[in-house]
């Protein structure tokens, strides 16, 4: 009777171990529940913000749907994640409103395959939006705290491909030049000429040019055959472009 009881309590116990350790662990059972939470906020977003307002490029409606970007906002601001504006994210700079973020990608119309530069890693955000079409994205942000924080939030989310580098954009990336496409996310004075010259042919770029304590013009270059062009898309409000001294 002993040794049937103590083999008895010894199989519950090894059962319920075994029950213990096939649960997730906190972090990975928080996140689902995260995901699951914000799931339907994301989904509001793309119909509300987006789609309403005339983003019309599937690949970007799909990107938007797909990325936690709860995950790219401090911690103490992650209710203000969908929200149809701006967040601080430190250091003077912000994530950008969702439809803007939308609105530069469906004009870049990023397809697979494409290798496509950002100036102005912030968050990370934008780079995980493009990195959900095309695997080549490279990333470049001047404040080294948010260069470090802004990867740190690509790998959480799961964008490991993206390559971020810690420098002054505003002479790109030429390593990996030439870009299908260029993306700026501060506003600058004038259109940088590295940045140009890093563009293919027949590649797109996409910067908010102007004063940056005001309105600014959200400009459109295009590239081809060795000569440029550019068209006003809209007035904005980005922050400043940052040099190194």
């Amino acid at each position: 009777m002993s040794c049937f009881l103590n083999t008895s309590i010894s199989f519950i116990l090894s059962f319920a171990l075994l029950f213990i350790l096939l649960l997730p662990d906190g972090a990975a059972e928080a996140r689902t529940s995260d995901n699951d939470d914000y799931r339907q906020e994301r989904e509001r977003m793309v119909q509300m913000q987006l789609i309403r307002r005339g983003i019309e490029h599937q690949p970007t409606l799909d990107a938007m749907q797909q990325v936690p970007r709860h995950l790219f906002i401090p911690e103490n601001r992650r209710s203000q994640a969908y929200n149809d504006g701006p967040v601080p994210i430190g250091y003077g700079q912000t994530i950008s409103q969702p439809y803007i973020v939308a609105f530069m990608t469906e004009v870049l119309q990023p397809k697979p395959g494409q290798r496509i530069l950002e100036i102005g890693t912030g968050s990370g955000y934008q780079a995980a939006v493009l990195a959900e079409i095309t695997d080549e994205v490279y990333t470049i942000e001047i404040i080294e705290e948010l260069a470090g924080s802004g990867e740190a939030n690509l790998r959480e989310a799961g964008y490991d491909k993206v390559k971020v580098k810690h420098a002054d954009g505003y002479h790109g990336w030429e390593e990996y030049a030439p870009f299908d496409a260029i993306i700026v996310t501060a506003a600058s004075d004038h259109i940088p000429p590295p940045l140009i010259n890093q563009l293919k042919d027949d590649g797109v770029m996409i910067i908010p040019v102007g004063h940056p304590m005001r309105t600014q013009q959200l400009m459109q270059v295009t590239k081809s055959g060795g000569e440029t062009r550019s068209r006003s898309l809209m007035p904005v409000r980005f922050v400043p472009f940052t040099r190194e001294d």
